[in-house]
Parts: C-alpha cells; structure tokens; sequence
C-alpha cells in the first residue's frame, strides 16, 4: 500500500494545519509561476500563468525557452520540484522546511544547469507580505504529508469542476490554480464587454486585474483557507448584477458581504452523503443566479454535461 493513499477520497483539511505549509507552497509557486510569466505571450484572464493538478501535485504546461522547452512539477509524492527539458536534462529540487530565499536560489541554479535561465519579477503578487524572494529569510514550514492531503483534495475538485466545465458551449477557462490568490478555479465568460474593473487588489497591477475582467463572467473555485477562515468552495460575477447577494443558492452556502462571494464550507461538502453533488449544486446554482440576474442568452451558452466517449450530438 502506497504510504498516500487512504479510505476518505475527500481528505479532511483544517485551516490551522494547512496554513503554515499552505503560506509555504503558495510562495514557491509565485516563482514558478513567475517563470512561466517571464516566458510565455499573454492570454486573457492571466490563463497562460497558471498551474495545474497533476497526478503527482501541481504542473506547469509546457515553457517555450528559446529552441528548447521545459516544464516544472511539485510532486507531492516524490517531495521535490521536478525541472525536466525537452533536451532530456532534469534537475530536482527537495521540498523541505526552510527560507523562500534558499529555494529561490536552488531553483535559479536548476534552470542554469538546464540552459533555460529566466529572469523573473522578485515581488510576490496578491499578498499582504511583499518581500522580494531573495530576500525573504523567514524561516518556512514544509510539510509533506499535509501537501500530500491538500493535493488529493484537488484532485477531488479538479474532478468535479471539470464536468461542472463541459456544460458551457461559451468561452470558458480550464481548471487551473492561480498562485497569486491561490485558488483553484474555473471560468465562464458571457461575451459581453464589462466596465472598467476598479482594481486595488494587494501587490498586482491594476492592468493586471482590469484586463482579466475586461468581459462579463461568472467564476468559482476552491480557496485552502488562511488562519482566520477555513477552506471554502467560492462563486462571484463580474459585475455582479442587482440582486445578486440576495439570490437563492444551494444549501449551506452562505453569501459573504466582505468577500463580495458566495462561500461553500470544503467541511460541509466533504462530510455529505453524496460530496459531487452537494458541489456541483453550489456551481451550478451560484451560476444561474448569475447568468439570470445578468441577463444571459444561456440558450445559446449552456449544454448537456459532456460523457466519455459521446460527443455532443449537433444535427
């Protein structure tokens, strides 16, 4: 039996015990991400910087670096940031408590040694605490068997937001984890322009956010929670329209007026009888709330949930 794996699909995640390891990963994926920021052309929503579950923890696609290619993999199984080239080189590094500056360090070294050198913005973005990555000398907690329960509750949630993604015939984002906010989302877009997002979110340019928000959508997500709130399933639009705090979502989410969201407790999914479809109730009622509030053509947008094997039928 692997040392991995366990009984409960859907593994139980508290707050307190996440969060140092939660700060820790969530720093070292800023300079991944930041990486493949440096070498990859825009594409709407911040969608080409983004992370993916993988089999083994969180992925890049593959970077473009002049004639060669290369990809960066947190294997929560191996316990290592795994670096490979499209040349065949390889480099790894261990996933261990200690100074976002040391890893920094280690990783710019793998790159070198694989001939992909990549200068990169040393700031993190979206968090309170801004100092730059070879600087930053705190001492961080690293541990591998709450990265290892973190990771597995993603596969869950990638699962789900997935299927929950093949009823949309729109435009609509992959699942895929932002390291700024470090979340897990996924994104429907109704085609129509928005107004000029406000901006002001911590340590990100303005540009930033108002180009991801340049057109109406509808977004949810899985957030792993900080030490003051616990990890929640998440739904908002942008903009919202009238009435949108007020509308009837699936029970037990709740609307948070500070976040300007609807929240789904992990626990209250994890802990039903049927954890998909208590899920897939919150996306898809928090979605309709949008859609219909905002005016949507959904006729035109939505279809069946895609199955394996059967395409659409168009005819």
């Amino acid at each position: 039996m692997r040392s991995y794996e366990t009984s409960q699909p859907w593994p139980a995640l508290s707050s307190m015990a996440l969060w140092p390891t939660i700060e820790t990963l969530q720093l070292w994926t800023q300079i991944v991400g930041k990486v493949k920021l440096s070498q990859t052309p825009w594409l709407n929503h911040g969608w080409h910087v983004s992370l993916q579950v993988s089999a083994r923890g969180l992925a890049t696609s593959l970077i473009p670096h002049e004639v060669v290619g290369f990809s960066m993999e947190f294997d929560f199984i191996a316990g290592a940031l795994v670096i490979r080239a499209s040349d065949g080189g390889e480099r790894r590094i261990v996933l261990k408590s200690g100074t976002v500056a040391d890893f920094y360090v280690e990783m710019q070294a793998a790159l070198s040694a694989l001939g992909v050198t990549c200068h990169i913005d040393l700031t993190p973005d979206e968090m309170a605490e801004a100092t730059p990555f070879p600087l930053d000398h705190r001492f961080r907690v690293y541990d591998p068997e709450v990265a290892r329960g973190y990771w597995r509750a993603l596969v869950q949630v990638d699962r789900v937001l997935n299927r929950f993604r093949t009823r949309f015939l729109g435009k609509c984002s992959p699942v895929h984890l932002f390291w700024g906010a470090f979340d897990l989302a996924v994104t429907r877009f109704s085609g129509r322009p928005a107004p000029l997002h406000p901006g002001g979110a911590p340590n990100l340019p303005d540009a930033v956010t108002r180009e991801a928000y340049s057109h109406e959508v509808s977004s949810a997500g899985f957030w792993p929670g900080d030490p003051s709130r616990e990890p929640s399933f998440y739904a908002y639009a942008y903009p919202a329209p009238p009435g949108f705090e007020a509308a009837a979502v699936a029970p037990p989410a709740r609307w948070d007026g500070g976040l300007g969201e609807f929240l789904l407790p992990y626990e209250a999914v994890r802990t039903a009888a049927d954890p998909d479809a208590v899920l897939s109730a919150f996306l898809e009622s928090t979605y309709e709330a949008a859609a219909d509030l905002g005016g949507w053509d959904r006729a035109a947008l939505e279809c069946e949930e895609g199955r394996p094997r059967h395409p659409r039928w168009v005819g």
